[in-house]
């Protein structure tokens, strides 16, 4: 655990500590600012139907950004420490291929949920200009931070199984999203088609946005878990073996 902790601080750092890190987290503040103040606008002209947040992940740009968030944080995980050498150094070093991977995995995923926390401070912000309360309850919001964070440790999996193939950053993140979107653009199927066609049931289920709307209005299904945590593991259990894979080959 303590060769775990290591690696992961050292993962971490270079989120926290360069302006990368920054970087990007000044920008999906400004993004998720944007989207609130465009749902905000939107209620002076028509009624509120659902609660805030889950309206602002409802905004076309959100799934833009949100889909080129994991490309932009994990290109680099693997495939810089490839291109420079760096990696043969580590993987020549006493220690497992598991702890590794599950170290960049933790790192990165920390740095995600950490990009969320700014929605927490938005809402504070609208109670404190405003002379009504945010149009949302405590189950809704714990419901859209759980799911978002579920699609996460997924997300990011593909994003370190991406990057542990390719020395490229740029192929690495092209890789992330065209999976990430395939992913996306599935629930879109069962509109597509027929509602009665054969699959429907598995397209529901592997849908991102049905999961953020039952997820986002207080409804904590047990179904999300059981995939997304599932699939987490498959993802990383894929990474390590490529990993392993170019350990022994070196």
């Amino acid at each position: 655990m303590r060769t775990l902790y290591i690696l992961f601080k050292k993962e971490f750092s270079h989120y926290l500590c360069s302006p990368f890190g920054w970087v990007v987290l000044g920008i999906i503040m400004l993004l998720q600012g944007f989207c609130l103040s465009t749902v905000l606008q939107r209620y002076e002209k028509q009624a509120v139907t659902n609660n805030m947040l889950l309206d602002s992940l409802n905004v076309p740009i959100f799934t833009i950004y949100f889909l080129f968030l994991f490309p932009l944080i994990t290109m680099k995980l693997f495939s810089e420490e490839e291109r420079s050498g760096t990696l043969e150094t580590l993987m020549t070093a006493p220690i497992r291929t598991w702890q590794v991977v599950l170290a960049k995995y933790l790192a990165v995923f920390s740095f995600y949920c950490i990009l969320w926390l700014p929605l927490l401070a938005h809402i504070k912000i609208f109670d404190f200009f405003s002379s009504t309360p945010a149009p949302l309850e405590m189950g809704q919001i714990i419901g859209i931070f759980t799911i978002l964070t579920l699609i996460g440790t997924f997300f990011v999996a593909v994003g370190c199984l991406a990057s542990s193939l390719t020395s490229s950053q740029i192929i690495a993140a092209i890789v992330t999203f065209g999976l990430l979107a395939l992913h996306f653009f599935l629930g879109f199927v069962p509109l597509i088609m027929e509602d009665n066609f054969i699959g429907d049931g598995f397209f529901y289920y592997v849908s991102m946005g049905d999961h953020i709307n039952t997820f986002g209005q207080g409804l904590i299904d047990s179904r999300p878990f059981v995939y997304y945590l599932s699939m987490t593991f498959f993802t990383l259990l894929l990474t390590h073996h490529v990993v392993d894979y170019r350990r022994w080959k070196n």
